[in-house]
C-alpha cells in the first residue's frame, strides 16, 4: 500500500478500481474472441496498463481530448467508451465507435472526447497539441492528452511536439506509457537517456516519472498535471513505468524478445490486484476514521475488511455481465453495408457564394493581394481560424501573404512556427479536430513534404476513419514551381502526388481572380484543401472584384474558346497557354484553353466537352510525366472521349530530373510558350 492510499475516498478507489475491471474483463474477452477469429485483424490488448489510462482520465470531462497510439483500447473505456461498442469495431461491425473502418487500431468516439487512435507511432503527441492550441483559442478551458509508448519518445514527433508545447504553453499532458518494448525492441537499447520523465526539463516543462502500475499514483500527479494546464500553467510530461503482460499483438509470438520469467514477474505486480489489496487493508476506512480530502463516506465509514471486500466482488461481478452482454452485442451486429465503403472520403459539400461576372473595370490587383483579401475577410467572419509558418507573424510571410494581419488579430491567431513542418501540421490536424480552422502556411511545398505522413496518412483519413464525425477544415497553402533558379528544393510541385490521395482537395489557380474565389471557398470547405500558389504568379496583377465571392471545387473554365485544338493547362502553364493562343491566332488556328483551377476535384466533363468540340487535346502540366496529373487527364480523355479525338493526344511537360540551379539548365527542362506552339503545330499535323 502505497502513503496515499489513504487519502483517496473508498468511492473514488472503487470508481479506478471498475475502471481497471472493464479495461481487464474487456481485454481478456476479446483475446477470446480474436483466438475464435471474430476478430479479423491485429487485437493490441492494454493488459497490465491498466491503472494508466484509469488514473489520468478520472479527471476529464467529455469536453477533454484524448489521442491515442494503437494500444489504445484502456484509452478509449477508460474516456467512457461502452465496451460493446469497443468489441463490435474489432469484429467489423456497425455497432463499432468507428462503424467498422478502424479495427483495433483506429478507434474514435468524438463525441466523448475520443478523438482517435492511430496506427503510426507519433502523431498523437502533435495532435494533441493541436487540441491544446485549439483550446488556446477557443478559451474554453479544456485539457489535451496524448498516451504513447516509449517506442514514440524517440521519434521526432515527441520532439517537435514537446518544444511546441513548451513555447506556446499549451495545456496538454504527455504520458508516455514506458512498457519496457517498442513492439520486439527494449527501451533499454533503443534509447541512449534511459528516462523518460527527465526529459521534460530538456524542453522547460515539469516531467516526472511515476510507478504506472501504483493508480493511486498515477492519479495524484496526473490530477496535479490537469490543474496546472486548466489554469494556464502548460503541458507537463509525465512517464509511467510498466509492463505489458500479453503479446505486442494477440497471436503474435512473446518470448524470442522476453522471458516467461520476466512476464511472470510483472503479472505479481498487477495494478488491479495492487490497488483492491491496499483498500482491503486500509485501516482507515476500518475503523470509520476520515478519508482524506474527501471526508468520510457513508459506505466506507466504519466498514471492516470483509465489507468492503464485498464492495469490490459486486463490482466485479457487475463488469462480468457488462462484458458479456457486450459482446453479445457486438455478435449481434451487423456488418456494415458494402455500399458504405466510400461515404465519408470527403465532407457533404457546402452552398458556395458564386462568383460576380467579371466586370471590365474591376480594379486590377496581384495574385498575393486577392489571396489576402479572401483570409482577411475569413478571420473577421470566423474567431476559430489562425494561420501557422514560419515567419508569418509580424514579417508577414515570405511572400507576404500575411502582410498586415498580425497587426489586427494578434500572435495566436497569426503564429510563427520552428522549423518543424511535421509539428505544426501535425498540430493543425489536432486543431481541425477540436474545432478550429488551421491555415498552415508551409512557404515552399518542397518543406511540407516533411509531413507527408502526417497529410496522407492522417489529415486525409481522419473523416473517413471516424465515419464523418469528425470534419477536417484545414488548409495546406503555399508556393511551388520552376523559376528564379530556386534550384531542386525550393521548385517543386507535387500536386500529382497529393491528387493521387482520397480525402484531399488539391487547388492550382491561374490568375488573381480565380485565387480570391478559390481561397474563399476554401476558408468555409470542411474537408482538408492544399492550396498550391505558382511562384511565378505571385505578383502577377489581374481583374478582382472587391465583394466577397467564391468558386466552387471542381469546377473548371475555358479561359479562351476555340474551335481548332484544346489545351488544357494547370496553374502557371495557363498564361503560357494564353500567350500561345494569341500568337497563333495569327496564322488562322483557333486555340481553346481550359484551366482546370482545381486537379482534385478534377472537372473532366469541361476537357471532354471541349474535345468532342476541336477533335484535339494538349495538356500542359509543369510537373513531370510519368504517374502525373496530365497523365490522369490524358487517361480519363482516352477512355471517356476516345471517339471525339482526331489526333492523338500530347502531352507537354518538364523533364524527368530534379530541377537545376543555372538558368541555361532550368530554361532546358520546363516548357516554355515556343515549346507550346511548337506542340499545337505538331498536334495540328497529326
Amino acid at each position: 500500500m502505497t502513503k496515499d492510499q489513504g487519502l483517496l475516498p473508498l468511492p473514488t478507489s472503487l470508481a479506478l478500481y471498475r475502471t481497471m475491471q472493464i479495461i481487464r474483463q474487456t481485454e481478456e474477452e476479446l483475446a477470446k474472441c480474436h483466438q475464435r477469429g471474430l476478430v479479423h485483424g491485429a487485437c493490441h490488448t492494454y493488459v497490465g496498463q491498466e491503472a494508466i489510462a484509469s488514473g489520468v482520465c478520472a479527471h476529464l470531462t467529455e469536453k477533454d481530448s484524448v489521442f491515442s497510439t494503437h494500444r489504445g483500447h484502456g484509452h478509449a473505456l477508460a474516456k467512457g467508451m461502452p465496451p460493446r461498442e469497443l468489441m463490435a469495431e474489432l469484429f467489423g461491425r456497425e455497432g463499432g465507435c468507428s462503424r467498422g473502418r478502424g479495427g483495433s487500431m483506429h478507434l474514435f468516439s468524438p463525441e466523448i472526447g475520443m478523438m482517435g487512435t492511430s496506427g503510426i507511432v507519433g502523431p498523437c503527441i502533435l495532435q494533441a497539441c493541436g487540441g491544446g492550441y485549439s483550446s488556446k483559442i477557443l478559451k474554453n478551458g479544456t485539457v489535451a492528452v496524448a498516451f504513447f509508448g516509449d517506442g514514440a519518445v524517440n521519434n521526432g514527433a515527441f520532439h517537435e511536439g514537446l518544444n511546441m508545447a513548451s513555447i506556446w504553453k499549451l495545456p496538454v499532458l504527455f504520458i508516455c506509457e514506458n512498457n519496457q518494448f517498442a513492439t520486439e525492441v527494449p527501451f533499454s537499447y533503443s534509447s541512449g537517456n534511459p528516462s523518460v520523465g527527465n526529459r521534460g526539463a530538456a524542453y522547460g516543462i515539469p516531467g516526472f516519472e511515476v510507478d504506472g502500475n501504483d493508480v493511486l499514483e498515477v492519479h495524484r500527479v496526473a490530477g496535479e498535471a490537469v490543474a496546472r494546464a486548466r489554469c494556464g500553467e502548460g503541458p507537463t510530461l509525465i512517464e509511467c513505468k510498466t509492463y505489458r503482460t500479453r503479446a505486442h499483438s494477440e497471436g503474435m509470438g512473446d518470448f524470442t524478445y522476453r522471458t516467461k520469467e520476466e512476464v511472470a514477474a510483472w503479472k505479481e505486480k498487477c495494478p488491479i490486484v495492487r490497488l483492491r489489496r491496499g483498500a482491503v487493508g486500509n485501516k482507515q476506512w476500518a475503523v470509520g476514521g476520515t478519508a482524506g480530502q474527501g471526508g468520510t463516506e457513508p459506505d466506507q465509514a466504519g466498514a471492516g475488511e470483509g465489507e468492503i471486500g464485498e464492495q469490490f466482488d459486486r463490482v466485479d461481478a457487475e463488469v462480468a455481465a457488462l462484458v458479456q452482454s457486450s459482446r453479445e452485442f457486438a455478435e449481434a451486429s451487423l456488418p456494415p453495408s458494402p455500399e458504405s465503403a466510400s461515404t465519408h472520403v470527403y465532407s457533404s459539400p457546402g452552398i458556395a457564394l458564386p462568383g460576380p461576372d467579371l466586370p471590365g473595370s474591376a480594379r486590377a490587383i496581384t495574385f498575393v493581394a486577392a489571396t489576402l483579401e479572401a483570409l482577411d475577410h475569413a478571420m473577421a467572419n470566423d474567431p476559430g481560424i489562425f494561420v501557422m509558418g514560419e515567419g508569418i507573424g509580424i514579417r508577414g510571410g515570405n511572400f507576404t501573404t500575411t502582410a498586415g494581419l498580425y497587426k489586427k488579430y494578434g500572435p495566436e491567431r497569426l503564429c510563427d512556427t520552428p522549423i518543424c513542418e511535421r509539428g505544426f501540421v501535425g498540430l493543425g490536424c489536432g486543431a481541425a479536430m477540436t474545432g478550429t480552422r488551421p491555415v498552415i502556411d508551409f512557404m515552399f511545398i518542397d518543406f511540407i513534404n516533411d509531413a507527408f505522413g502526417e497529410i496522407i496518412n492522417q489529415i486525409a483519413k481522419m473523416q473517413y476513419m471516424s465515419s464523418g464525425r469528425l470534419k477536417m477544415p484545414i488548409l495546406l497553402r503555399g508556393c511551388g514551381g520552376i523559376g528564379h533558379s530556386a534550384a531542386t528544393h525550393h521548385s517543386g510541385l507535387y500536386h500529382s502526388i497529393y491528387s493521387h490521395i482520397p480525402g484531399l482537395r488539391v487547388v492550382m489557380p491561374s490568375n488573381p481572380y480565380d485565387a480570391k474565389g478559390l481561397m474563399a471557398h476554401a476558408l468555409r470547405c470542411q474537408d482538408p484543401v492544399m492550396f498550391i500558389e505558382h511562384r511565378e504568379l505571385m505578383s502577377v496583377k489581374g481583374p478582382v472584384p472587391e465583394g466577397h465571392y467564391e468558386i466552387p471545387f471542381g469546377q473548371g473554365r475555358i479561359v479562351r474558346e476555340g474551335t481548332d485544338v484544346t489545351v488544357v493547362a494547370i496553374s502557371f502553364m495557363v498564361q503560357h497557354a494564353l500567350k500561345a493562343a494569341e500568337q497563333l491566332a495569327g496564322e488562322g488556328i483557333s486555340v481553346e484553353v481550359v484551366d482546370p483551377r482545381t486537379v482534385s476535384p478534377l472537372d473532366a466533363e469541361i476537357i471532354l466537352k471541349s474535345v468532342a468540340k476541336t477533335g484535339r487535346l494538349l495538356v500542359l502540366d509543369e510537373a513531370f510525366s510519368p504517374c502525373s496529373m496530365a497523365a490522369e487527364i490524358v487517361a480519363q480523355v482516352a477512355d471517356r472521349g476516345f471517339n471525339d479525338l482526331d489526333a492523338p493526344i500530347k502531352r507537354l511537360q518538364s523533364t524527368f530530373t530534379p530541377t537545376p540551379y543555372a538558368p541555361s539548365l532550368e530554361k532546358a527542362v520546363v516548357p516554355n510558350v515556343e515549346h507550346v506552339i511548337a506542340a499545337i503545330r505538331e498536334l495540328l499535323d497529326e
